[in-house]
């Protein structure tokens, strides 16, 4: 029963892709947020997830609500954008992406290994096309799916951006830190915690925590952490942001300091912001 669940789930992604697939880029841009927005309807605990995290951003409980909806909408763009991307449009993607600060990874870039810090904001995977043309040779770490044909399909997906996948499972960390000793740069997903069992920070007034990753890779290797955001522009294409390296302290301090650049990036554009899951303790604690 469950091979054959695994290869339902696996033939609707490939029915989705063949969909949005040949759709022009704005038709599967809107398509994408319209899908999303419906969606937000009933989405239930996790539009409940997206209500209460976007309360903490804006301090607005009114407003969260229909903050809620958009970022939903956003995130329908996100599903629509993995689906639309082919090895051909890859030109067509970056063509259409602007960056600040790539005065700093060019500054870095052939000192060694690089680790990029990011929150799930816009389209995080598209940074690999932003990466190929700044000449970095890019590894993400990502979560490791139940349905392992979908976690394939994802890995080839993102190849297409110019990205290797390393599955965060047993050996994980030991691969990331070889690849990274070999001048590899890792872009590293970095504002929620799977296991719980992360560095302590306070974000947006809240305490929780934020995974070691970054700042153990960091000090094993003296790499920089450099914060990185991904935003949607308001019609077609990205825009990135990078800045400095964080200050080389204690991992606790690191982690604090990211999470301010964290909290910076997701004000800007707060809808942008795509997690619709617990990540506060106080998330996990009946309604």
């Amino acid at each position: 029963m469950s091979r054959r669940r695994d290869l339902a789930g696996y033939g609707l992604y490939r029915v989705l892709s063949g969909i949005f697939g040949l759709f022009p880029e704005p038709l599967m841009r809107r398509s994408g947020e319209a899908l999303g927005w419906l969606l937000s309807f009933v989405a239930g605990e996790r539009r409940r997830m997206s209500i209460r995290h976007l309360t903490r951003v804006t301090g607005d409980a009114s407003a969260a609500p229909g903050l809620s909806r958009r970022a939903f909408a956003s995130y329908g763009r996100y599903w629509a954008e993995t689906f639309w991307v082919r090895p051909r449009r890859i030109a067509e993607i970056a063509a259409h992406t602007s960056i600040e600060g790539d005065d700093i990874v060019r500054r870095y870039r052939d000192q060694g290994g690089l680790i990029l810090a990011l929150p799930h904001l816009g389209n995080w995977e598209a940074a690999g096309v932003e990466a190929l043309s700044l000449g970095l040779d890019l590894v993400a770490a990502a979560e490791a799916l139940p349905n392992p044909l979908i976690s394939r399909w994802f890995i080839e997906q993102r190849a297409m951006f110019g990205i290797d996948v390393v599955l965060v499972q047993s050996g994980a960390s030991g691969e990331l830190l070889t690849r990274l000793k070999a001048g590899k740069t890792l872009a590293l997903p970095s504002d929620r915690d799977l296991k719980g069992r992360g560095i302590p920070v306070r974000f947006f007034g809240e305490a929780t925590t934020l995974p070691a990753g970054p700042f153990v890779l960091a000090k094993r290797t003296g790499a920089p952490v450099l914060p990185v955001a991904t935003y949607f522009k308001p019609g077609r294409g990205h825009h990135f942001v990078v800045r400095e390296p964080l200050a080389s302290g204690t991992v606790e301090a690191m982690a604090q300091e990211l999470a301010g650049h964290f909290e910076d990036f997701i004000r800007v554009a707060p809808t942008q912001w795509h997690v619709l899951q617990p990540l506060w303790p106080s998330d996990r604690e009946p309604a």
